[in-house]
C-alpha cells in the first residue's frame, strides 16, 4: 500500500493520485495500486515556516505515522517544498519515504547529458531552500526564471493550480516556460 502525504497543495496530492490511475488505465480495477491519500491540509504553510522548522516537521511526522499505522509500505509527498524537512523526517519515521528531488535527479541522470542545463519551475521556497540543487549541482546546472518572471508568472500560476484553475495557470506560466 502506498501512503500519500498530501494537503500541501491539495491539488498536488489529487494530481499524484490521478497519475497513479493513468499509469494503470486500461487494466482491471484489481490491478490498480492500493493507496491512501492523507490530505493533511492543516500542516503549517511551508514557505512561512522555514525558520520555524519544528512546527512543520512535527506535523509531517504525525501524518507519516498515520499512514504507517494504516499499513502503508512507503510514503510519497507530492510537495516539493516539504522536502526541505525530508532528512529529519526520514530519521523520525520508521517507514521509507521517497525523495521527489532525488527521483527527479535519477531520471535526469539517465536521460540527460552531464552538465546539461535543467529548467526548474517551483515555489520561491523550493528554490531558496535548494532542495534540488544538492542533487543536481553534482552533474547539471539548474536554471530558474529571473525573479520578475518568478513573481509575475510562476507564483501566480502556482496559486491558480492551488485553486484548481489549471487552464489559467497554463496561460500565465508561458513566459517562464519560454524563458527556460
Amino acid at each position: 500500500m502506498i501512503g500519500i502525504l498530501g494537503g500541501m497543495g491539495t491539488q498536488a496530492g489529487l494530481d499524484f493520485c490521478n497519475k497513479l490511475a493513468v499509469i494503470n488505465r486500461g487494466k482491471s480495477d484489481q490491478k490498480y495500486p492500493l493507496f491512501i491519500l492523507y490530505n493533511k491540509s492543516n500542516i503549517p504553510k511551508r514557505p512561512e515556516n522555514l525558520k520555524k522548522y519544528y512546527n512543520v516537521l512535527k506535523s509531517l511526522i504525525v501524518g507519516c505515522n498515520l499512514l504507517k499505522k494504516n499499513k502503508c509500505k512507503f510514503i510519497v509527498m507530492p510537495c516539493n517544498t516539504a522536502h526541505f524537512w525530508y532528512d529529519d523526517l526520514k530519521k523520525k519515521v520508521k517507514i521509507p519515504i521517497l525523495s521527489m528531488p532525488e527521483e527527479v535527479y535519477n531520471h535526469a541522470k539517465k536521460n540527460c547529458k552531464i552538465n546539461s542545463q535543467i529548467g526548474i519551475l517551483a515555489t520561491e521556497a523550493t528554490l531558496n531552500t535548494k532542495i534540488y540543487h544538492k542533487y543536481f549541482n553534482k552533474r547539471f546546472k539548474l536554471l530558474s526564471p529571473p525573479i520578475k518572471i518568478q513573481k509575475k508568472n510562476v507564483n501566480k500560476a502556482i496559486r491558480f493550480v492551488n485553486m484548481g484553475n489549471v487552464r489559467k495557470a497554463e496561460k500565465i506560466i508561458k513566459p517562464a516556460v519560454d524563458y527556460l
